[in-house]
């Protein structure tokens, strides 16, 4: 939705006290931020994006990622929240070939796929989802050997 969209619903429906921003466009969601009131919620939706959403004055995110590292995302958010922004920093870097990864082939078969390979649960797809490609599969292992995960 476009920020003019979300402002003017967030004035006519008092109960929406938050969005998901999952645009990735800073700029869209530092207009949400300026226009919408003082505490409302803007989370951010998309992985890349979590640390420059918090500095920009996001609150949090609805992830991805956090299925195969919670506590690294966690660790991303915590140190923001306590004004370590070189710990949240390094974190977001961290993170970085990880979210990629995880958007090789349309979500969520990637992390359902990563969670496989971790021992973490039976690689399983119901319809209309299907098994990564062979060539993706062997990118998101390597990534996830990088990542000490497997």
């Amino acid at each position: 939705m476009l920020p003019e969209t979300v402002v003017r619903i967030v004035q006519d429906v008092p109960e929406v006290v938050g969005i998901k921003e999952a645009t990735g466009d800073l700029c869209q969601i530092s207009e949400i931020l300026e226009f919408c009131p003082e505490g409302f919620y803007v989370l951010s939706g998309d992985d890349f994006t979590v640390f420059p959403t918090l500095s920009i004055g996001g609150c949090g995110v609805i992830s991805v990622v956090s299925n195969i590292v919670p506590d690294v995302m966690a660790g991303l958010c915590n140190a923001f929240m306590k004004g370590d922004f070189v710990e949240a920093k390094a974190l977001h870097y961290k993170l970085l070939p990880l979210c990629k990864s995880m958007f090789l082939e349309t979500n969520p078969i990637p992390v359902k796929t990563a969670l496989c390979m971790m021992n973490k649960m039976e690689e399983e797809f119901r319809l209309p989802l299907v098994e990564m490609s062979s060539s993706n599969k062997d990118k998101l292992k390597n990534v996830l050997k990088s990542a000490s995960l497997i």
